[in-house]
This record gives C-alpha cells, sequence and structure tokens, in this order.
C-alpha cells in the first residue's frame, strides 16, 4: 500500500544562506518520511504579502511582516536569521552622518521587512521612502535616483564596489542599544497543519540546517549560485554571518530579541497591536 505523502510547499529567499539552509531539503539529501517538499524561490518581501493569503505551508518571513500573520502562522525555533552586531545597512554616495539622512529619499526593500522597520525605529516618520526589488537598490542609488538606500542581503558586502559610504550599519545600532542581536528573518509554519505536522516539518527544517553546516562544502557549492556579485570567499562570510548557531534555535537571547524588537515597533506605531510569538521545536 502507497504512502500518502503531504505536499509542504516552501517559499525562500534567492539568496545563499536559505539556499544553504534548504539545501538538503531541496536536494534530497534527508529522509523526509511522509512530507514531499516543493520549493519556490521570490524576494522576502514578495513572501511576506503571499504569506497573507497562507499560500505556502512553510515560508521565509520578515520578522517585522510577521507581526501580521500570527494568526496564520507560528514561528520555526530553527532557520533564524540574526544580525548579531551587524545587520541592514544604508548607504548614499557621499560620507552622511545618521542626521543627514533626515527628510532624505530613501530606496527600501519592502515596508514588511525588519529592516524597514529597525529604519523606522531609528528615524522615526524623518524620512520619505521608495520601494526597489532588494538587488535593484545599489544601483538605484548610483545612479542618484535615491538620496541613500537601506540594504539586505548580499549588498551588506558589495556597497563598496560602487563607490557608496556605509551611513549606519542597523545591527551595530541595534546592539549598542539593546545588547541583543537583531532579528531579521525567521521561517513560518502555517497553523492549520495542525500541532503534530509543525512539530514534524520544523524537525526535518533543523535537520536540514544541521546537514548545510555539517556538509558545508557542498552545501556552499549549491548556495553559490545564488550569490549574484559575490566571489567564493565573500559568499562563505555571507553564509557565516546568517547560517550558525542562531540558525539551529533563536535560543533564549533570540526570542527576547524578536519580543523587544516587535514591542518597540508597537511602542513606536509602525506595528498597530502587540504581538505573541510562539515557537515552534
Amino acid at each position: 500500500m502507497s504512502q500518502v505523502m503531504t505536499e509542504i510547499k516552501v517559499g525562500h529567499s534567492p539568496d545563499p544562506d536559505d539556499a544553504f539552509m534548504f539545501y538538503a531539503l531541496a536536494k534530497d539529501k534527508i529522509d523526509t518520511g511522509n512530507y514531499k517538499f516543493t520549493h519556490e524561490l521570490q524576494d522576502i518581501e514578495s513572501l511576506n504579502r503571499r504569506a497573507f493569503t497562507g499560500e505556502l505551508e512553510l515560508t521565509a518571513v520578515s520578522l517585522h511582516g510577521y507581526a501580521y500573520l500570527a494568526d496564520k502562522y507560528a514561528v520555526c525555533a530553527c532557520g533564524a536569521s540574526m544580525g548579531d552586531n551587524y545587520g541592514p545597512m544604508v548607504v548614499a554616495r557621499e560620507e552622511w552622518s545618521v542626521d543627514d539622512l533626515r527628510g532624505k529619499k530613501i530606496a527600501v526593500p519592502g515596508t514588511y521587512t525588519s529592516a524597514f522597520l529597525s529604519l523606522k525605529l531609528l528615524l522615526g516618520d524623518d524620512f520619505e521612502y521608495e520601494v526597489h526589488p532588494f538587488d535593484e537598490i545599489l544601483n538605484v542609488v548610483e545612479q542618484g535616483k535615491a538620496d541613500a538606500g537601506l540594504i539586505i542581503h548580499e549588498g551588506q558586502l558589495t556597497y563598496g564596489d560602487q563607490g557608496l559610504k556605509l551611513i549606519i550599519d542597523l545591527g551595530v545600532w541595534w546592539h549598542d542599544d539593546t545588547g541583543l542581536p537583531l532579528p531579521l528573518g525567521a521561517n513560518a509554519i502555517r497553523r492549520d497543519l495542525g500541532q503534530q505536522a509543525m512539530e514534524e516539518v520544523t524537525a526535518l527544517l533543523k535537520e536540514s540546517i544541521q546537514f548545510g553546516l555539517d556538509h558545508r562544502q557542498e552545501a556552499l557549492e549549491y548556495a553559490l549560485q545564488f550569490g549574484r556579485d559575490l566571489d567564493d570567499r565573500k559568499a562563505d562570510k555571507f553564509v557565516g554571518m546568517y547560517v550558525n548557531d542562531w540558525t539551529l534555535d533563536f535560543g533564549e537571547k533570540g526570542r527576547e530579541a524578536v519580543k523587544l524588537l516587535l514591542d518597540r515597533g508597537y511602542d513606536a506605531g509602525v506595528i498597530p497591536h502587540k504581538v505573541d510569538v510562539d515557537f515552534i521545536g
């Protein structure tokens, strides 16, 4: 008698860190039992917005985006992207101070990103913004179509190649203020799967992350194809920044950081309601 397979549609960003994390699931390196994983790659803001309709059983989301999804999804305790004294950056063509950003037009990768929430906590409403795909922001700034850019993903390592200057690293700012890592992304699992399936799928995600860490070179070779402008050395560094011990489990400190970020977002009026996050796994 054949097994009944449960399809788990997975959404994640086309970036080296997410590719590394999902390598074992994407390439059938681990036994997934009755679960069949299919993968869809999209930028994080698109995934945030798709999650509103609950299309995907397992999806990467921004922690800021999750504030609007807690009724449909729980957060997997594994799969975090944490900026531990580093994170999204604001860059410009000129050497500016943070105060110089006030009133300026900043290109941002999406209004539900944790990067955008962090920028709002820093500057309040004291800036204009324009949404662009994350991988176009450096070009937008270089070409003078925006005064500054809020960059995520590999742009954090390559902005200097386009002659741009770092104004502020929001992960450093957050760490200086709170002593905590800046929680950026997570994996969210749909609640209607039921508790048992949520826990089983989360356990498989954790196994995939651990496989990548244990077989770093082969997982890295797979992840490199998603590196865009990164050479091997930078891709290795980037993966190390966002796939590490925090990714295996948020831990007590990571959970504290998530709560603080969302609470501050609410207190600042960016997030319209208090958010309680429950973690699976």
